[in-house]
This record gives structure tokens, sequence and C-alpha cells, in this order.
């Protein structure tokens, strides 16, 4: 039984009330007071390190600083290492092993008991009251085990401390601007201003660190340097740059490259601030690579005087021939699942013609880059642990994988095979690349909106800005232009914006948009090519609502193969079942209460394994109670249950509405939110799943009429994709199915994105079976 803890003399208020006053009352250093009206982030960083260590950082008054080792011990680390979501700490280092930090050093003499909450509850000099510099930092190495539950994993990105940007300035100059740029001066931009880089001594090993980091996956030779260099100095013209994706994140406090590109730039013509430059290829960034740069308002020597240029190749998706886009090559062996934006997600790769996912022990920038160099992207921004961008399903096909950088793939670095004990889908690695400024997001906006994140969507044709028709506006077109905002996945698609009048915008310019979902920019959709919109008029104009977490729901393949049987249930318990249309249209015609309908039978467990809670899309005051079965239904159809003949005939249907959608069970760690008892809330929660067992109404397919023979069986969960997911792909099952009459045999089911695409033709193309034996 919980006791109150107010009257207990030595509870736990008490023990830090005396922790925190009593070394006051002797005038020695005292806890950091909790900071007011701001929340305290935590990170590691460094290059080069792993995901479980580096030097610390916290975020604090909106800025990121670090800590100084001066009495740092062991102590302090568990207390960090269990903020930063693992269980605890096996060192720490000191003298910034893991590099200097910038900005502020926000705590020094810091001296913890060990099983503190968090840092702040530990003895120190106070916030932003140091007497160090950045070659103290400290940095920890913590036990490579996470807090169950724990969200905020680690990511390794690139440290910048030497740059604040770095952009390519095209050569040729005049003609229609194509993007991507490929080639140009590189221009690095220092605290104090843009400055280029000396090409004495330069090398394709450096231009392949800068195409990597303008998203290109390879350097190219370039052709005529001199003549161009020198043309674009006699014109002194100020062409637009593409600058690295890795410092145009517009959101999140990163420097927003689009302004830099329209804001006229100065042309440096007296000299070079950077030489020396010497890159083995293998670097993510310019910053860690080898180099020297003068000082302030002196030039570094430069025999010849031109700058360094770079031309790179660009991958499948952003090659252009003719002006058209050439459809990437399917990827057979490597790909990305669950990102909110194009080069993102979750790694996972085919082996033995099954997709499964990648273990984060030993996960770092140059594995990322393999991976994002052999999708067509750059070099990896971002390498992310513990299932950062959501939980894979399936096997998990590598662990502690080592590449030196170079590989062409990630099939070609050494890595460890995985047991079942030693890595679960929790510590599942993701990515983000670098990829190519394209300038998508400055032919869209969305206006009226309470939050930068919702609102009504407006394009640009030409020099014109206007609306999109809201006929035909869905989740998946919403989703594209979410993506070509930058603002992460689609919550709500929206065809009335009547309350979001805020502009005097009338016209209309873009009706009868399709998307697939997968497109970079609305443009890339099917639209009309002469606007044409029964309801025009600026109130019932496309928009959306978007959200940088999605939820993703997947089904349990296995369950369903092991439970599916078959019941012949009589009519008259079959009176709701009827009332919610859950029966074949030939129920209708039965002889009521009389004889009895085949029903086919099987379990389902539905997982999120998204970064977001899946809620109905209706909200509670919008649900319709049902006396029947005595409970709500919060969706129409939540799920299709359907029985497919070799050609794909649908012989026989089922559907689910979700009459409660609720936490059955969760991961280790994870608390239940969502119960249906008592009109309570519904949904599911990330990490939990909801079972719907073989024996509740409507867990089935009538399949009365059905003739003996082979079949596929086929469920679909949110078919009409009325609530957002990051991935749509994954929300279909197929199994192999064979009827003889009396019983039924399921074999080879998977979700539809499980297999290889040779693996899922064969699975189509399947003859059926001769006999009841399954191998």
């Amino acid at each position: 039984m919980k006791q109150p803890g107010w009257w207990q003399p030595w509870g736990v208020g008490t023990a830090v009330l005396v922790a925190f006053w009593l070394p006051v009352c002797l005038g020695q250093v005292s806890p950091s007071p909790p900071p007011q009206g701001s929340t305290l982030k935590f990170r590691l960083a460094g290059y080069p390190r792993k995901h479980n260590e580096g030097r610390v950082e916290i975020f604090y008054k909106g800025e990121w600083g670090t800590i100084c080792d001066d009495d740092f011990t062991i102590a302090n680390a568990h207390v960090l290492c269990r903020q930063l979501g693992f269980v605890t700490a096996t060192g720490w280092t000191h003298s910034a092993k893991y590099g200097k930090g910038t900005g502020k050093i926000w705590l020094d003499n810091v001296q913890c008991g060990g099983s503190e909450r968090s840092i702040e509850l530990c003895r120190s000099r106070g916030w932003g009251n140091s007497d160090c510099t950045h070659d103290e930092d400290a940095g920890v190495i913590c036990k490579d085990e996470r807090l169950p539950g724990f969200v905020d994993s680690n990511i390794i990105e690139v440290d910048e401390n030497h740059f604040e940007e770095v952009r390519l300035r095209p050569l040729a100059e005049g003609g229609p601007k194509r993007m991507p740029i490929t080639e140009g001066v590189v221009e690095v931009k220092l605290q104090d201003g843009w400055t280029q880089i000396c090409s004495q001594g330069w090398s394709p090993k450096n231009s392949r660190v800068i195409c990597g980091m303008m998203g290109f996956p390879s350097e190219k030779k370039v052709r005529n340097t001199y003549k161009h260099v020198k043309k674009i100095k006699k014109r002194g013209a100020k062409p637009k740059a593409a600058a690295s994706s890795a410092s145009r994140d517009t959101l999140k406090g990163r420097s927003n490259s689009k302004a830099n590109n329209h804001r006229p730039q100065k042309r440096h013509t007296n000299g070079f601030r950077i030489h020396s430059v010497a890159c083995t290829g293998n670097e993510v960034h310019l910053s860690v690579c080898p180099l020297e740069i003068s000082k302030r308002n002196s030039s570094a020597p430069c025999n010849g005087g031109t700058p360094a240029v770079v031309s790179c190749m660009p991958g499948p998706l952003f090659s252009q021939v003719n002006g058209q886009k050439k459809k990437a090559k399917t990827l057979t062996k490597v790909r990305l699942k669950g990102g909110a934006k194009i080069g993102e997600g979750r790694v996972e790769v085919l082996k033995n013609r099954e997709w499964g996912t990648v273990c984060d022990d030993r996960w770092n920038l140059q594995a990322a880059s393999v991976v994002c160099r052999e999708l067509g992207f750059g070099s990896a921004r971002e390498a992310l642990t513990g299932a950062r961008l959501g939980q894979g399903v399936g096997p998990i096909h590598m662990n502690e994988v080592l590449c030196a950088g170079t590989e062409k793939s990630i099939w070609n670095c050494p890595f460890k095979n995985i047991t079942s004990d030693n890595c679960k889908h929790a510590e599942d690695a993701s990515v983000r690349c670098n990829v190519p400024y394209m300038a998508y997001e400055e032919t869209i906006r969305i206006v009226g909106g309470r939050t930068n994140y919702e609102g009504r969507v407006e394009v640009k044709v030409g020099s014109r800005w206007g609306t999109v028709c809201s006929e035909g506006w869905t989740t998946k077109e919403a989703m594209v232009a979410c993506r070509q905002l930058g603002l992460g996945y689609s919550l709500h698609a929206i065809t009335e914006t009547w309350y979001w009048e805020s502009s005097n915008m009338t016209d209309m310019l873009l009706s009868g948009v399709k998307c697939t979902g997968e497109e970079m920019s609305l443009s890339h959709c099917q639209h009309h090519a002469t606007v044409t919109c029964q309801k025009a008029g600026s109130r019932f104009s496309a928009g959306v609502i978007c959200s940088e977490t999605s939820s993703d729901l997947v089904l349990n393949a296995p369950l369903v193969q092991q439970t599916a049987y078959i019941e012949d249930r009589p009519l008259h318990m079959l009176y709701c079942a009827a009332e919610e249309n859950c029966l074949s249209k030939s129920a209708a015609r039965a002889n009521w209460p009389y004889g009895h309908r085949r029903l086919l039978r099987f379990s389902s467990e539905i997982h999120n394994i998204g970064r977001a809670d899946f809620r109905p899309k209706a909200g509670r005051h919008s649900w319709v109670w049902h006396e029947c079965h005595r409970h709500y239904h919060s969706m129409d159809i939540f799920t299709h249950y359907d029985l497919l003949s070799a050609n794909g005939t649908r012989v026989a249907d089922g559907h689910k509405a979700s009459f409660c959608l609720e936490d059955t069970e969760c991961q280790e760690g994870i608390a239940k939110r969502y119960e249906c008892a008592n009109f309570g809330e519904q949904g599911i929660t990330v990490g939990c799943w909801d079972v719907y067992r073989h024996d509740i109404d409507c867990q089935w397919i009538d399949i009365t009429d059905v003739k003996p023979g082979n079949y596929i069986l086929q469920l679909v969960i949110n078919p009409n994709f009325e609530v957002s997911e990051s991935d749509f792909t994954n929300n279909a099952m197929k199994c192999n199915c064979k009827y003889d009459g009396h019983r039924i045999w399921l074999h080879k089911c998977h979700l539809h994105d499980a297999f290889s695409e040779e693996a899922e033709k064969k699975f189509e193309q399947y003859p059926g079976q001769l006999n009841n034996q399954i191998s």
C-alpha cells in the first residue's frame, strides 16, 4: 500500500531538503536549484565515439553547454548516464577526451552521491559559475543497456565546432537554375563570415567529403576548373549556393540556408582563410578533417590563388535527364523505413529474402554513412540508436557493424550475427542522411494556423501564390505537403479551412491532387492540367496539421497463423453480428433463427511500433454507442479481412470496427494509457498492443459460401488511411490458405513488406497445395 510521504519523518522529500540545505548552511558548494522556466536536456557529443559515450552536454536556458571535469567522479557519471537513458556508467573522461565543446560551461565542481535522480540535485558551484575552459570538458562512458521505456535515446551527430555552414557556389551562370547544384566553389562560413578554400593540395578525398555533406554519394572529376573560376571572378556575380543539409534544418534552432541563399554575399578575392585540407575521404564533415584556418583579417598561403572546386555525382532520386527525374533503381539489400523526410529512417537489410533490422551496438557515423551512400544520398548527418525512428518487426540481421567508411555496401562491413538474447527491436539503428538541397520548401507555405505546424496550404506556381482544392484531399496528399514543408508527418488532412481565414488569398492554383504519399513535392503528384474545383474559395481549400512524430501499426502475422480455425455458429447467436454487417450478404436470406454460418476465426494482435500514440480520428463526442455489444465505435472501419482467390478476386470478406481500441499489453517499463471501460479514452500507446481474441464477435470471415480450394487471406489495418501513420506499407499481412470443405490451414503468414520482391512474387504465384502437409 502506498503511504503518504508528507508525514514520514525521513521520507524522500525530507532527504532532498536535507541534501539541499545542509551544505548551504555549512558554506559549501550547494545543489544547483532546478531551472526556472527551463527544461533540462542532455546529450552526448564528440568525434569519434560510440553511441553510449561522449562529451556530456546540457541544454539550459536555450543554449547547449558542457560540464567541467573538476571534482568529477564515477558517481557523477552514474547520474548522467541514467538521465541519458542508460542503466549506469562504466567510466568517465577528463580533459576534453571527446573534443572541446562550445558555448557555456554550465556546471563546475559537481559532486554527486550517485543515487540522485538528476544532476541538478548534486552539489556544484551553480549554473554558469565556472573557472574552467573547454579543455577541461568532462565525458562519460555508459553501460550499453537502456532504461526500460526511455524514449529520447542518444544521437551521434556531426560535431561542427569549426564551421557554421558549408556550401557550393555554382560555376556556371545564366540560363535556368537547375536543382540540385552539383558543382561549384567550396565556401565555408566561419563565425566572422564566408571564406573559400585554397586548392593547393586539394584531393579527390577532400571532394568526397564535401559531396557527402551536400547530399551526394560520390565525387567526379572537375572539367576546365580554372576557366570557370576565372569567369566567376571577372563577373563578380552572386549566384545561388547549395548549402549543406547538415546546417539547413529550419527547425530546432539550426541555421536556415534558404535565408542565406537569398541574401547577397560578399565575394572573397583577397585570399583564403582555409588551406592544407587533408581528408582521408571517410570523414562525415569537413570540420573533422586535418586542415589549417588562418586568423581573422589574414590570408592563408596559396600559390596560384585559386579556390577549391568540387563536382559531385547525384544519386538516382536526384538525377535529372531533360528536366525529368530518373526513377530510383530498386535497392534489394538495404532500405530506410519510418522516416518523416527523404533520406532518414530505420535501417533494414535483406537476408535470405527477408527484411530485418540492424542492432545499434557500436553503431556510428561511419556505418551510417555507408548506408546513406549506398542508397544514393550523401554522408550521414546523424546516426541514431534506441529505435529512435520506430521499432522494426521480424528478424534482426546484424549486430556490432564496423565500417571503415569506404565500403560500397553495409554488407561489406564486418558484423556479428544476432542471437535472441543479445538484441531487441528497442535497439534498432537508424540514420539521417545529408540530402541535396532542392528548394521544394520555397514553393509551399501554410497560413492561418494557431501554430507553425498547421494551416491552409498555399502553393507557388510561377510567381503567383494560391490555394489547393480540397476535393480528394486525403492523408496521403497531406503527408507529402508536410514533408515538403519540412514539418514531419501529417496528423490530419483538412478539407474545410474557413476557420483559418486570415489572408486575402482567393486564387486556387491546384486541383485534382492525387499522391502515392512517397513524393517529395506536391508538384510531383498527379493533378489537373486546368484548375477544376466544385467548391471554390479559400474556405474549402486544403489544409494540414503536421507533427514531428506519428504512430505505426503492424499485425502479429505468426499469431494469425497459429490461431486460425473454423466454427459453425448458430444463427440465433449472430443477431448482433448481423446488425453490425459482420456476415456475408447471403445471411440476409437465411431462415433465421435456424441454421448456422461457417466462420473463419483467428486472433489478431495490433502493435504500435511508431513514435506517437494511435488515436481514433473522431473525438469521443462523435463516437457511436452500440447497445447490442454495449460499447462505443470510434472508427467506422478499423480493419479489413478478405479471402482472395489466386487471381486476386475477393470471395469472402469481413471487417472490424474499432469497437474498443485499448492497451491490452505493453512492453516492459511502458504503462498502459488507454482503456475502454466506463467510456474511457481509446487508443494504442507506443510500445503497446491491442489484442482481438478469436472468440470476439466480428473477429472472423464468413466463409459459408466459399468452395474448397487454395486462397490468400489478407488483413489490412487502417485501410482508408483515416489515421496518420509513419508507414502505410506495413499495414497489410497475407497468408496462403487451404480450405478442404471441413478444415482450414494457414501458412507463410507475413507482413506485406517483409519479403524481397522476388519472394513476394513467388508467394502471389503460389499454385496451391495438393495435400494438407505444410512444410
